[in-house]
């Protein structure tokens, strides 16, 4: 447990975005591009290797249902980013509902964004 929370907390500090500019890229990839939602589905994506990027929900309870993803995806050299929401998350997956995670697999006119973070910008 001890390991997993600093594997986490390192991981997050390498990769800090805003909240903001994730959603958008969530919400744009919906629209013209391809996600996937939820903790299952977002776990195949990242085990298949189609994910280009992950997001979870610091607010999900128990966080033992997230809490392997940011394992996952430094294996896979994925970017996973954490954001404080799961309503806010869902809100911008297209969903009524809270989700604990979402994967982006196709992220049709929100490349240049994506590109922007991978980056670091």
């Amino acid at each position: 447990m001890i390991l997993l929370s600093f594997i986490k907390i390192k991981w997050r500090k390498e990769k800090m975005v805003e909240s903001d500019k994730v959603y958008e890229i969530i919400e744009v990839a919906k629209a013209t591009g391809k996600i996937r939602k939820g903790t299952n589905e977002t776990t195949k994506a990242v085990e298949k290797g189609t994910a280009k990027l992950v997001v979870f929900a610091k607010d999900v309870n128990p966080p033992e249902i997230i809490m392997h993803l940011p394992v996952l995806c430094k294996k896979k050299n994925i970017m996973c980013i954490e954001v404080p929401s799961k309503e806010e998350l869902g809100s911008a997956a297209g969903i009524p509902l809270g989700t604990s995670s979402v994967a982006v697999i196709n992220e049709g006119e929100a490349k240049k964004l994506l590109a922007d973070i991978l980056k670091g910008e």
